[in-house]
């Protein structure tokens, strides 16, 4: 097994692992051991994750509707989330995988590393220092949320289901611009409304650009 410096990582997290296997096996990635590796523990991490998450989201937003608060909760658990955790930690420094040289660690690698290491502290030390790491390195993602904000494509796709039962309708006008800096542009509309244009750096960028500008057409804000 490659040396790790697991007091560096310890000392990072300010968590003094009792049972040093654990924390060992929620950093070795399956391309070095296909069977003793941190999936089982990157399986625990993401329910104590999710669990902690979504209690303190309740607390912290009594009076918020639970539709917003399950939007909420996506953005704070999902796989971006866990890897910039992951990249603050410093994991990839640690993970024992099939490259050893720790170079070029893939995005996913990092943030199922971070679950697996939740679930190893969850095993070692219980719910309460599982909850402490986690507030800890999540307490700007609480803050954030307080002018969370659901995303135009979103808020008019929810919009048309309500008034009208029918999804929004996109069509991509043009594709211009050099392969290295495409221009997309796409129109949208309602089923009463004209198209509304709007151009972008992406299909998914202009789709977003366009929906913000028909809501402010319709007056939806």
């Amino acid at each position: 097994m490659p040396k790790i410096n697991l007091i560096e990582l310890e000392r990072t997290i300010n968590i003094n692992f009792v049972n040093k296997e654990n924390l060992i096996l929620s950093l070795t990635h399956k391309s070095h051991n296909s069977k003793i590796n941190n999936e089982r523990l990157e399986f625990i991490g993401d329910r104590v994750l999710g669990l902690i998450i979504s209690s303190e989201l309740l607390k912290t937003y009594p009076n918020q509707k639970v539709g917003y608060l399950d939007k909420m909760f996506a953005s704070m658990v999902n796989k971006r989330t866990l890897l910039n955790i992951g990249k603050k930690i410093g994991l990839e420094k640690f993970i024992i995988g099939g490259n050893t040289t720790k170079k070029n660690i893939e995005d996913k690698i990092i943030s199922d590393t971070c679950e697996a290491l939740i679930g190893a502290i969850f095993l070692d030390f219980g719910y309460i220092k599982a909850k402490k790491f986690i507030l800890n390195y999540w307490e700007q993602y609480f803050k954030l949320n307080i002018t969370y904000q659901v995303d135009s494509k979103t808020k008019l796709q929810e919009y048309s289901l309500k008034k009208y039962k029918v999804l929004p309708i996109y069509k991509l006008i043009s594709n211009s611009g050099p392969r290295h800096k495409p221009i997309f542009k796409i129109a949208v509309r309602l089923k009463n409304t004209k198209f509304v244009y709007a151009t972008g750096s992406s299909k998914k960028n202009a789709e977003s650009k366009s929906a913000e500008t028909l809501l402010k057409v319709i007056g939806v804000e």
